[in-house]
C-alpha cells in the first residue's frame, strides 16, 4: 500500500471510492511534513473542478499551495490531480494534524478518555478517544467542511504572481486565494464527494424502508449538524401536530360544522343561521386557547430537545472567535485594531449607509407589490362574487377559487424573485462575518415573507372582518401552496434528472474513480434549507395564528409533513450535490421567529374570539359597550401572553443533565486555561 506524505518524491496512488490502492500509475497525494499524518489510507473528501482553459502549470501551483504547510501560507492538505497535471479535477483529502487544529478553532467537543464530553484541545489530543483514527473521531461532513475551511481561510503571505495567468490575476498581500482563483476562471466549482457506500445505508434507514423514527445521529455524521437539526425540527414539529389534529377533528365532527364550514369554504359567502350559537363556537374558542398554549409549549419542548442534540453532537460550546473575514469580504487593505491582523477593512458607516440609501428602500419596493397584489387580489375577488351572484353556476362557483389561486402563484413568484435580491442586497452591505451575512438575508427574507404570506389573511381579519372569507383564503393556501411546494421541490427536480441529467451521468463498476466523481458535480447544487425553514415557518404561521377558524389546519398540514419527511431525504440524498454543512448548535435565527409567531398568536387569536356572532350576541344580552369589550379582549391578551411566560419559565431551556455537563466543561477548560498560564 502507497503512503500517503511518505518520504521522498510524490508516491503514485489509484484513486479509489474511499480509499487508496496499490501504487502503479499516475501522479499521487501530495506528501505531509508530520510523521503522525502519513496514512496508508487517503479519503476522498472533496472534489474542485477546474476551468478548461487551466494551464498545467498552474494547476501545479495549486497543488503546491494546497499542500504547503499553514505557516508557509499552505492549507496543509493532500491533493490528488486526478488523471495528470493536465486534467480539470483535483480530488482533496486532509491528514491528521489538520483535522485535530480545525476541531480546536471550530470550538468542536469531542469524548475524552474518562467519557465525558470536552471542548477539543490540540496539545491535549493523545487523551481524546479516537483521536488517532479520523474516521472515528470526526464524522465525514465535518471532516469535508474542515476542507473547505483550510482553502476559504487561504491568504497570499506576499505580493506574487499565478503562474499560467495574466497580469490582472495577480495575488495582493493578504488576499483570499481561493475567492481570487474564482474570478480568475480556474476554480469553477468545489463540492464534497458522496461515499455510495454510506450513502446507501443511510437511505435504507431513512426513507426507503416502512419506519417512522428519523436516523438522526446518521444524518449528522453523513450530512452534518445543519441538515440534522432541520430533520429533528421537522420530525419534533410533525408529531407535534397529532394533539391539534385531534382537536380540530373532534371539534369539526361534534359540533357539527363540517357540513356549514365546507359549504363557507366552497361557495365563498357566509351561512347565515343561528348554529354559531351552539357549541361550535364554544369549540372554536378552546381551538383558538389550545393555539396558543401549544405553540409555546412545543417552542420550549424544542429548545431542550435541541441542546439535547447539540450535546450529543459535539457542537453546544462553537468558538465564537476573531476569526478570518468571510471568502467575500472586501476592502482597503489595513490593520485590524482587535486582531492586529493585516486584512481588508469596511467602514462601518459605509455599511450602514448601504442599507440605509439601498436596502431599506428595495425592501419596502417588495413590501409595496406585496400590497399591489393584496389589492388586485380584493378587486378580482369582488368580481368574481358578482359574477356568482348573476349566474350562480357551476361555473361561477368554480370561478370563486381563481383570484385566490392567481395571488398564491403571485406571491410564489414574487418570494423567489425577492429572494435573488436579498442576497445581492447582503452581498452589497459586505459584511465581515459569515453568521452577520446570514442573519441580515434571514431578516430580509423573514420580513418580505410574513408580510407577503400573512398580509391579506390579518386584513381580512381585523379590517375586513370577514370569517368565511378568512376560512376560505385559508383553506386555499393551505392546498395550493402545498402542491405547489411538492412539484416545484422534488417532482420538477425529479423529472429533471431522471430524463435530462441520469442519462449523462451513467456509469459502470469498471469505470475510472475520476469520472466517477466528475458525475457528481453534474448534479444540480442544494438549494439550501432556506426554503424548507420558510415553509415551515409559515405552517406554524396558518395553525398558531388562525387556525381557529379552520379547524381542520393541524389535519392537512400534518398529512403534509408526513410525506415531506421522506421527499426532503430523497431529494437531498438522490437529485442534488452534497452540500457543505458548518458546524451548528441550533436553529440559530429561525428558532426566534417561531417564536415570535407564537407571541403574535394572541393577538391574532384574541382578536377572532372578538369576531365569534356567539360570543358577540352574549356581550349584546349583557348590555356591554364594545369599549368594555375591547378592553376585556386586551385583558385576556395579557393573561395569555403572562400565562406563556410562565410556561415558558417553568420549562427549562436545557435538562438538567445537559446544564451539568455544560458546566463541567466550562470548568475544565477554566483549569485547562489556568494551568496554561502558571505553566507558561
Amino acid at each position: 500500500m502507497s503512503k500517503a506524505g511518505g518520504d521522498g518524491d510524490v508516491e503514485t496512488a489509484k484513486l479509489q471510492e474511499g480509499r487508496t490502492a496499490p501504487a502503479t500509475a499516475g501522479p499521487g497525494w501530495t506528501k505531509v511534513n508530520c510523521p503522525c499524518c502519513k496514512s496508508e489510507r487517503v479519503d476522498p473528501l472533496v472534489l474542485v473542478k477546474l476551468g478548461p482553459k487551466v494551464r498545467p502549470e498552474t494547476k501545479r501551483w495549486l497543488l503546491r499551495v494546497i499542500g504547503a504547510p499553514q505557516q508557509e501560507g499552505g492549507a496543509a492538505l493532500l491533493a490528488h490531480p486526478g488523471e495528470d497535471a493536465t486534467g480539470n479535477i483535483i480530488v482533496l483529502s486532509a491528514p491528521r494534524c489538520t483535522l485535530l487544529k480545525a476541531t480546536e478553532e471550530l470550538g468542536l467537543c469531542k469524548t475524552y478518555n474518562n467519557g465525558e464530553m470536552e471542548a477539543f484541545s490540540y496539545n491535549d489530543r493523545d487523551n481524546f478517544k479516537d483521536s488517532d483514527n479520523m474516521e472515528a473521531f470526526l464524522t465525514l461532513a465535518e471532516r469535508q467542511y474542515m476542507v473547505k475551511y483550510e482553502l476559504d481561510g487561504l491568504r497570499a503571505q506576499k505580493d506574487l504572481r499565478i503562474p499560467g495567468l495574466l497580469d490582472g490575476y495577480t495575488l495582493h498581500h493578504r488576499d483570499n486565494i481561493w475567492r481570487k482563483l474564482g474570478s480568475a476562471g480556474v476554480i469553477v466549482d468545489m463540492l464534497p464527494l458522496h461515499n455510495p457506500d454510506k450513502l446507501k445505508d443511510l437511505s435504507k434507514a431513512w426513507y426507503s424502508g416502512n419506519q417512522l423514527a428519523q436516523p438522526l445521529d446518521s444524518i449528522n455524521g453523513y450530512f452534518g449538524n445543519s441538515v440534522a437539526f432541520y430533520f429533528s425540527f421537522l420530525d419534533f414539529y410533525t408529531w407535534s401536530l397529532v394533539p391539534p389534529a385531534v382537536l380540530g377533528l373532534s371539534i369539526t365532527y361534534f359540533s357539527g360544522e363540517a357540513h356549514k364550514e365546507t359549504g363557507e369554504s366552497v361557495s365563498g359567502s357566509a351561512v347565515t343561521s343561528d348554529d354559531d350559537s351552539g357549541p361550535a363556537v364554544g369549540g372554536h374558542m378552546i381551538q383558538a386557547i389550545f393555539n396558543m398554549l401549544w405553540s409555546t409549549v412545543v417552542m420550549e419542548l424544542w429548545k431542550r430537545r435541541s441542546s439535547s442534540l447539540s450535546y450529543r453532537w459535539g457542537t453546544m460550546s462553537l468558538a465564537e472567535r476573531f476569526a478570518e473575514p468571510r471568502p467575500g469580504f472586501h476592502g482597503d487593505l489595513g490593520v485590524n485594531p482587535v486582531t492586529g491582523r493585516v486584512e481588508p477593512l469596511f467602514p462601518g458607516w459605509q455599511r450602514d449607509l448601504r442599507m440605509a440609501l439601498v436596502s431599506v428602500p428595495v425592501v419596502g419596493l417588495f413590501l409595496g407589490l406585496v400590497v399591489l397584489g393584496m389589492l388586485c387580489f380584493y378587486w378580482g375577488e369582488a368580481q368574481v362574487q358578482q359574477l356568482h351572484r348573476d349566474w350562480d353556476s357551476l361555473l361561477s362557483q368554480t370561478l370563486l377559487y381563481v383570484p385566490s389561486v392567481l395571488h398564491i402563484v403571485y406571491t410564489n413568484v414574487l418570494a423567489t424573485v425577492y429572494k435573488t435580491a436579498a442576497l445581492s442586497l447582503t452581498e452589497y452591505e459586505n459584511h465581515r462575518e459569515e453568521s452577520a451575512f446570514e442573519n441580515h438575508l434571514t431578516a430580509k427574507v423573514l420580513v418580505f415573507t410574513f408580510f407577503n404570506c400573512f398580509a391579506v389573511l390579518f386584513h381580512i381579519a381585523f379590517f375586513k372582518q370577514d370569517v368565511p372569507l378568512l376560512r376560505k383564503r385559508l383553506a386555499s393556501l393551505l392546498v395550493v401552496t402545498q402542491l405547489l411546494n411538492q412539484v416545484t421541490e422534488v417532482v420538477i427536480p425529479f423529472l429533471v434528472d431522471r430524463f435530462i441529467s441520469a442519462p449523462h451521468r451513467a456509469e459502470s463498476k469498471d469505470d475510472p474513480p475520476e469520472d466517477k466523481f466528475r458525475n457528481q458535480s453534474n448534479l444540480p447544487a442544494f438549494p439550501g434549507l432556506f426554503a424548507e425553514y420558510i415553509e415551515l415557518l409559515v405552517q406554524f404561521g396558518y395553525l398558531s395564528l388562525f387556525s381557529c377558524v379552520f379547524p381542520l389546519t393541524a389535519v392537512l398540514l400534518l398529512l403534509n409533513n408526513i410525506t415531506e419527511i421522506r421527499t426532503d431525504a430523497y431529494k437531498i440524498c438522490k437529485l442534488f450535490r452534497k452540500p457543505f454543512c458548518p458546524p451548528g448548535a441550533n436553529m440559530h435565527v429561525w428558532q426566534i421567529a417561531f417564536e415570535v409567531l407564537s407571541f403574535v398568536s394572541v393577538v391574532s387569536n384574541c382578536w377572532l374570539l372578538l369576531l365569534s356572532p356567539w360570543l358577540q350576541n352574549l356581550c349584546r344580552e349583557g348590555g356591554w359597550s364594545s369599549t368594555n369589550v375591547l378592553l376585556v379582549a386586551i385583558l385576556v391578551e395579557h393573561v395569555l401572553i403572562l400565562v406563556k411566560v410562565v410556561i415558558s419559565v417553568l420549562i427549562p431551556d436545557e435538562p438538567d443533565w445537559v446544564r451539568k455537563k455544560m458546566e463541567h466543561i466550562e470548568f475544565t477548560s477554566m483549569q485547562a486555561l489556568r494551568e496554561q498560564k502558571l505553566h507558561g
